[in-house]
């Protein structure tokens, strides 16, 4: 399968695109857009990305705005949002005073970013968050019972991020390789953990 892709015609960054592949681009960049929900990324900010994956070359603001039928001012908040994500870099062309963006076209790549950046702005700060909750009701001297249910409940959601983050430590190594299969076992073996785990309980 990978062979076959690698021989697969290089198209002319200015061709027009067919009324089928307008069709097709427009229902991969909606989609792109619903589904950002799951990443902790805003539907325009995706929609951008989706177009930018998409094309074969450098868009620049004025042409995302116009496909995407955004101001500007959200066009360009979004892109920063994208470079900062590492999703999207802005380049330079010659001859032109525009900014240009391009997106990372390697899935892996951008899977393994999206985690990380999930990672490091979502799960990091509320583990630390949670770790200074718990350490000022365990300084405060004797608890009363209903101070000590409400630590246990950190406490409980405090393990369950830990566990989350070291699954994504153990997930990310095999992502950076490419080992679809690996990947595949390690989701495999949590999935089969958790159906035992479950069966058990009943």
């Amino acid at each position: 399968m990978s062979a076959e892709r690698s021989e697969l015609p290089t198209p002319d960054a200015d061709e027009a695109l067919s009324d089928r592949h307008q069709q097709a681009l427009q229902q991969f960049i909606l989609l792109w857009g619903e589904m950002a929900t799951y990443w902790g990324i805003n539907r325009t900010m995706a929609q951008i990305h989706a177009l930018l994956y998409a094309v074969e070359r450098p868009l620049d603001t004025d042409e995302i705005m116009e496909r995407l039928q955004i101001s500007r001012g959200n066009a360009n908040m979004n892109l920063r949002s994208l470079v900062d994500w590492n999703l999207v870099r802005k380049i330079h062309q010659l001859g032109s005073r525009k900014d240009f963006y391009v997106a990372e076209k390697d899935i892996w790549k951008i899977t393994t970013t999206i985690i990380q950046e999930r990672q490091r702005r979502e799960i990091k700060p509320v583990e630390e968050a949670l770790t200074d909750c718990i350490s000022e009701m365990e300084e405060g001297g004797a608890l009363s019972p209903a101070e000590a249910l409400f630590l246990k409940r950190m406490e409980d959601m405090q393990e369950f991020m830990q566990v989350f983050d070291e699954f994504t430590e153990a997930l990310l190594p095999f992502l950076h390789e490419r080992n679809a299969r690996k990947v595949q076992k390690l989701t495999g073996f949590a999935a089969r953990l958790g159906g035992k785990k479950a069966g058990g309980d009943g």
